[in-house]
């Protein structure tokens, strides 16, 4: 295809139109727009190109396309994701315009140059022969397991302003590999969320415990474990908990299956986000989805904080009240405790770390530092070794 005929070509895109806007595509396309006009503004021009490629994490033109062209959200992607089935004409014009992102792919630092009034240096950039077509065929077919559009990009996000969902750039990393003990009560969770995956019934889980021993990481490490299978979390703070219903209405035809995760949960008696959460859990018709379960982590075990006032007000229905209160923990399908850790237990943790941070210190003094740590800190637990290896480790 000659380049007159790529530009034109480019400029019909419909369902990836939005491609069009992207630096290293919008680059290209201001090249091929200026080849006919000035040499020194087309070398300008593909200069630029090739610096806007070079700023990428693709070094190829070919794995550039075909990140876009498959992270793409577009009109005929989102109706595959709901399960619908597409328009015959959209089917035609994405068959099209696969072709044209095809021949993008295809293009070499010796095609773009041709015809080109310069015989001086021009950068160049490295090629790869990759089937755009079959790859974008093939993740359309499962959908469900790479999303579009933002999700496909990243695996955690959180509520912004506007209650807009914005992804997390540098997630954390945690694997379950690298949490000592609280087995039994990760496999809990883990069972949990694969059978989000496969479609089964999931219940939303509670996570209690004492203070850093490793709730909230135990969460964000399964899903580090199975994000590859169409699992992504979003994290929601306390007081954007009216925001879960329009926020389910947009998850609920996503293709993949969301965590919506409440940290370090607690409310005041008659907190007005205690009752939003109240009807979530109870099902109320627009908190209902198919592929969104709700975990939080507490270190309360009811939840409320009470006070010796809400027990000897003059509620003359205080038991009731009293009840309504402490039953919101009970509300969630699976409650997990985490347990501060025994003096084993914690020591345990600490050799570990040490073990794979390659601390070598003789077993006896390592576990009295680590003792005299945790004392100072007010007791055992997971974050406190975390802590104490990373003391050490600073100190190398």
């Amino acid at each position: 295809m000659k380049l007159t005929e790529l530009q034109i070509r480019l400029n019909s895109l419909a369902i990836f139109r939005a491609l069009l806007s992207d630096t290293v595509a919008s680059a290209l396309l201001d090249y091929l727009n200026s080849r006919e006009r000035d040499t020194a503004e087309a070398v300008s021009k593909y200069a630029a190109f090739v610096s806007a490629l070079y700023g990428t994490e693709k070094r190829t033109l070919a794995g550039y396309i075909q990140h876009i062209v498959n992270n793409d959200e577009n009109a005929y992607i989102r109706m595959i994701g709901r399960g619908a089935q597409p328009w015959p004409e959209m089917e035609a014009q994405v068959e099209q315009e696969l072709q044209i992102l095809q021949a993008i792919a295809d293009l070499t630092p010796e095609a773009l140059r041709e015809g080109l009034n310069w015989d001086g240096y021009l950068p160049i950039f490295a090629t790869k022969q990759l089937n755009i077509v079959d790859s974008y065929h093939e993740r359309c077919s499962n959908i469900h397991q790479y999303g579009y559009g933002i999700y496909a990009k990243h695996i955690m996000f959180y509520i912004g302003e506007g209650n807009r969902i914005v992804p997390v750039i540098n997630p954390d990393q945690t694997r379950l590999s690298s949490l000592v003990d609280y087995k039994r009560e990760q496999q809990i969770i883990l069972d949990n969320t694969v059978a989000l995956l496969e479609g089964k019934p999931a219940a939303n889980i509670l996570l209690t415990g004492d203070a850093g021993t490793g709730k909230s990481s135990t969460v964000k490490a399964v899903v580090n474990e199975l994000h590859d299978r169409g699992l992504r979390i979003l994290e929601v703070r306390k007081e954007q908990l009216h925001a879960i219903p329009a926020i389910l209405d947009e998850l609920n035809t996503n293709p993949l299956k969301f965590i919506l995760f409440i940290d370090d949960l607690s409310f005041q008696k008659d907190d007005d986000n205690f009752s939003a959460l109240k009807a979530i859990l109870e099902g109320s018709v627009s908190a209902k989805s198919r592929n969104v379960v709700i975990y939080a982590t507490s270190n309360r075990r009811h939840l409320v904080k009470e006070s010796f006032s809400s027990r000897d007000g003059d509620d003359i229905h205080r038991n009731d009240t009293m009840q309504e209160v402490i039953s919101l923990s009970e509300r969630f399908g699976i409650q997990v405790t985490f347990q501060k850790p025994s003096k084993e237990t914690y020591l345990g943790i600490v050799r570990h770390l040490a073990q794979e941070k390659g601390i070598a210190m003789d077993a006896n003094e390592l576990d009295m530092l680590a003792e005299r740590y945790a004392l100072g800190r007010g007791g055992r637990s997971a974050r406190a070794a975390t802590q104490f290896i990373d003391g050490l480790l600073a100190k190398q």
